[in-house]
């Protein structure tokens, strides 16, 4: 059975994948769209494997743990300049409170370094996608609309 925050986290990125960016214009907010939507990409595979949609993989999930974990440090350089488009999701706080955004970022790295070596099966994997999605959820909080 799907625990509650990894059906919340489903539900988040399907609904919001979709329309996400549409229409961008800004080259530098274009680049930060393309390297979170890789990134989501990973966790969404995870989730799939959690959910039973498709099979569990072991060695797939841990290389999606691990996708996810080489992306992060890309974060904090692609949001360094205050770069904004009208499409844009990512909130002016970002810059006003770039260190505590660039924390956040790393604690999606430290969550997914942690995650990837731990996911055997779907409790595991499930376990890892709530520490994952957790560590998206609260930089999303914060710092996206």
């Amino acid at each position: 059975m799907i625990k509650r925050p990894l059906a919340t986290a489903a539900l988040i990125l399907a609904a919001t994948a979709a329309f996400a960016h549409q229409g961008v214009q800004n080259p530098a907010v274009k680049a930060r769209t393309h390297s979170m939507m890789g990134l989501d990409k990973d966790l969404k595979l995870m989730i799939s494997m959690a959910k039973g949609d498709i099979p569990m993989d072991a060695t797939a999930a841990q290389s999606a743990a691990r996708r996810i974990q080489a992306g992060t440090p890309d974060i904090a350089p692609l949001f360094e300049a205050p770069e904004t488009d009208p499409k844009s999701e990512a909130l002016p706080s970002i810059w006003d409170e770039y260190d505590t955004f660039t924390a956040l970022a790393r604690d999606l790295d430290q969550a997914a370094a942690k995650a990837a070596p731990t996911i055997q099966d779907r409790p595991s994997l499930a376990q890892a996608i709530t520490n994952i999605g957790g560590a998206c959820r609260a930089c999303h909080k914060r710092y996206r609309e």
